[in-house]
């Protein structure tokens, strides 16, 4: 329970079929944590309930309420999600509100992850920051000044949609050869299993005739020393390291942070990114950018939920 008269904040991250949450005090300390899978049918409820169970921290202010897809926060709409069931996106504000009786902020989970790595992670001693998140999709985030900076149309930061292969694979955003196309989580396991064909001598050949073989699994062998998941890596990195150049040469930007569930690999895949990104970006403009992982953990996402709508309830 928060103490000294704070307030409770939660954040939830949805994702696919799961949902993790959080609840916070006002200095940012987790009271609870929780998670729950859904059905695409039953989001609404599925969130409402999720909400109750972190009420048991204390009652709740508001709620941050992290989703996979583009969101104008000016509206509280969802403009597009490949993450969401349609028939929740138009309406999926004003829904929650009536159902939980509770103020509920709408955000892009990787804007909402770059806030936590700002507030309380990887960035908190950084003015500026550019946050990567790799998970089933590549998303980004800026943040200016101590600002989600979201552009003219709130869609600002998609490096995961830059086209670093024109000849590459088609994207599900309709372009061809996309960063996200090579670095996600689906397509590193994609990659993997089309040359574990030619390679079975990795400890990935058993993993790969798993239905759940995931890049985790690939992170974590690669931490245990198998040449092929660290070569995967490898190459997985210096693609992400093409976008992150482009970054700097555009941005010169005072951070990169990437995260997401893929950064379990840590050096394996950072520091390729690194290499890459000095060698494709000017070299006073690399010199003044700091590439780090993510702080946070799993927790990111719904941290910085939480933390955007208790600073959003402060502004209110």
């Amino acid at each position: 329970m928060p103490t000294n008269g704070e307030k409770t904040f939660a954040g939830i991250e949805v994702a696919l079929t799961t949902m993790r949450g959080v609840a916070i005090s006002s200095s940012g300390k987790i009271l609870k944590r929780h998670e729950a899978r859904y059905e695409p049918d039953t989001l609404i409820n599925a969130v409402a309930e999720l909400t109750r169970e972190l009420r048991e921290a204390g009652e709740i202010e508001s709620v941050g309420l992290a989703i996979p897809g583009l969101v104008n926060r000016e509206t509280d709409r969802v403009l597009y999600s490949t993450g969401l069931p349609f028939t929740a996106q138009e309406h999926i504000h004003a829904e929650l509100m009536q159902v939980t009786g509770l103020r509920f902020e709408l955000e892009n989970d990787a804007n909402a992850a770059a806030f936590g790595e700002y507030k309380a992670g990887a960035g908190r001693d950084a003015r500026d920051i550019f946050y990567i998140g790799i998970g089933d999709a590549i998303g980004g985030a800026i943040i200016l000044d101590g600002k989600l900076w979201t552009g003219a149309s709130g869609c600002a930061g998609e490096i995961g949609h830059i086209t670093i292969n024109t000849e590459g694979a088609e994207c599900v955003c309709g372009n061809t050869g996309c960063l996200e196309t090579v670095a996600s989580g689906p397509n590193i396991v994609r990659r993997a299993q089309e040359r574990l064909n030619r390679d079975s001598t990795s400890s990935l050949s058993k993993l790969g005739l798993r239905d759940d073989f995931t890049a985790e699994d690939i992170a974590r062998e690669a931490k245990n020393g198998d040449d092929f998941a660290a070569m995967m890596l490898e190459r997985t990195g210096r693609s992400i390291g093409i976008a992150v150049a482009s970054m700097i040469n555009l941005l010169s930007i005072e951070r990169i942070i990437v995260g997401g569930p893929i950064m379990e690999a840590g050096e394996f895949l950072l520091d390729p990114i690194i290499e890459e990104a000095k060698k494709r970006s000017f070299l006073p403009c690399f010199e003044a950018t700091r590439i780090v992982g993510a702080e946070l953990g799993a927790d990111g996402v719904a941290i910085g939920a939480a933390l955007l709508a208790r600073d959003a309830g402060s502004e209110a």
